[in-house]
């Protein structure tokens, strides 16, 4: 019998996000329907390269602000607050 995958539960704006285990950061913002960060121009923005090198993905984790979402699994009662 295959081994049930785990899930962790972040906060997203303050709201829960269930993501299983492993998964990117930039992935409980594209769940939760929250952009990153909005541009100089008032513009939303998410995660683009998904490597790291273009930045559109900062928020702040757990009070450390610019953190590079697509970069960082997500781990059990993670804060995610995203920078608009």
């Amino acid at each position: 019998m295959p081994e049930k995958r785990k899930e962790v539960l972040v906060q997203v704006n303050g709201m829960p996000v269930t993501v299983p285990a492993g998964a990117m950061v930039s992935a409980a913002l594209l769940q939760s329907n929250a952009p990153c960060r909005s541009s100089v121009t008032g513009q939303p923005r998410t995660a683009l390269c998904g490597m790291g090198i273009c930045f559109e993905c900062r928020a702040v984790i757990d009070g450390v602000a610019h953190r590079r979402t697509c970069q960082i699994p997500c781990r059990e009662g993670m804060v995610v607050e995203t920078m608009q």
